[in-house]
């Protein structure tokens, strides 16, 4: 068993559910300060996190990830127990195997291995490790980020060890990633028995034109790293219950996953010169992820030849999937990718990764080093 696979079954077997971290943290911390990384642990609310940092000069180069799990959904339909890590025809089989505690796991070895072999490197390693990116995000990395950015620390790399992988692993790099806009609208009516028309003011009949030209409007064409901005309704909810009432509001909420070519206030502009073209009295509330984007580069290019050297695979670059904490590093880092496992399994049942591709990731990751402080 190599120590990336012995340390991936050391985090499995740990109950992570998030925001919870279960000691993995401190599993990690302990082998961390035996190289002579400063460790920083940055407790929010109920969020454990950590820094850690090894060496003062530039480049700075960051690993980043977390060290919790959603939850594992019926346990009797696994076919193994989720928290009792199992090898079983070549796959690891447990909750966080893919994302992202394998990944954890190799970005420890790696480092071991890179300080073992230049332990008087150039520049400095890092990491950023959160126990709130499967939650609600809002006591892990973005915190750290703030407390990092208010002392004046910066990054000049970081790889985020998200699963990004699509048919095998090394075919696929994130970037970047979409932004989030989203919003709750409330359209105001006038409740009244539906058998007098004259009486009423139907907020569902009212925002329906509204809804017609925002579902045909063109936000944007994209860009040469995003696809074109997208607008979608995930709930509308109206009405009492009862046949005969016609309601005195809709709720109606909606999101953008957009582009570059986009920003935040222009399609909240947008929104609301239809909203009020159509004459509509509403309210709105508005939730918001930004985007990043790591045009190509010295971190693109040296991972990618680091993933042909150790998988024999050239990985695409992809801004496409949900939000991840790199949209918050980001903000203190100019260049910022995601790479890691396969994410066929990733929140499902019976959660795996192949046990032959660990350590070739653990390998990128170490090969990635080189390139980038030794060079």
């Amino acid at each position: 068993m190599s120590k990336t696979l012995e340390l991936a079954i050391d985090l499995l077997a740990r109950q992570s559910i998030t925001p919870n971290d279960e000691g993995c943290q401190e599993v990690m911390i302990a082998r961390l300060e035996k190289l002579g990384f400063r460790i920083e642990r940055m407790r929010f609310g109920e969020v454990d996190n950590f820094y850690a940092r090894r060496g003062d000069s530039g480049p700075l180069l960051v690993f980043a990830g977390h060290t919790d799990v959603v939850p594992t959904g019926p346990v009797e339909k696994w076919h193994t127990l989720p928290f009792q890590p199992t090898i079983k025809d070549g796959m690891l089989y447990a909750r966080g195997a893919a994302d992202m505690k394998t990944s954890c796991a190799a970005f420890i070895t790696a480092i071991e291995d890179f300080v073992a072999a230049h332990p008087n490197h150039t520049g400095s390693i890092g990491l950023l490790i959160t126990s709130d990116e499967e939650g609600i995000a809002v006591n892990g990395t973005v915190k750290v980020v703030e407390a990092l950015k208010a002392r004046g620390e910066t990054f000049d790399f970081c790889i985020v060890g998200e699963p990004t992988s699509n048919k095998v692993v090394g075919d696929m790099i994130k970037n970047g990633r979409r932004g989030s806009l989203s919003a709750k609208l409330t359209v105001k009516g006038v409740q009244g028995h539906i058998a007098y028309p004259h009486l009423v003011k139907n907020p569902i009949h009212m925002v329906a034109p509204a809804i017609k030209d925002l579902v045909e409007t063109e936000w944007d064409k994209g860009n040469e790293y995003f696809p074109p901005t997208s607008w979608q309704i995930s709930n509308i909810n109206g009405g009492t219950g009862a046949t005969n009432v016609v309601p005195g509001e809709v709720q109606i909420l909606f999101n953008f996953r957009f582009s570059t070519a986009s920003t935040e206030q222009s399609l909240r502009e947008r929104v609301i010169a239809i909203l009020n073209k159509h004459g509509l009295e509403y309210e709105i509330e508005w939730e918001y992820s930004p985007p990043y984007i790591t045009p190509k580069g010295s971190l693109v290019e040296a991972i990618s030849q680091a993933i042909h050297t150790c998988y024999g695979v050239t990985p695409e670059l992809s801004t496409t999937g949900g939000t991840s904490d790199g949209r918050f590093i980001a903000d203190i880092c100019p260049q910022v990718i995601e790479f890691g496992p396969l994410n066929a399994t990733i929140h499902k049942l019976n959660e795996c990764v192949a046990v032959a591709d660990i350590e070739p990731l653990k390998d990128t990751y170490r090969i990635t080093l080189e390139k980038l402080l030794l060079a």
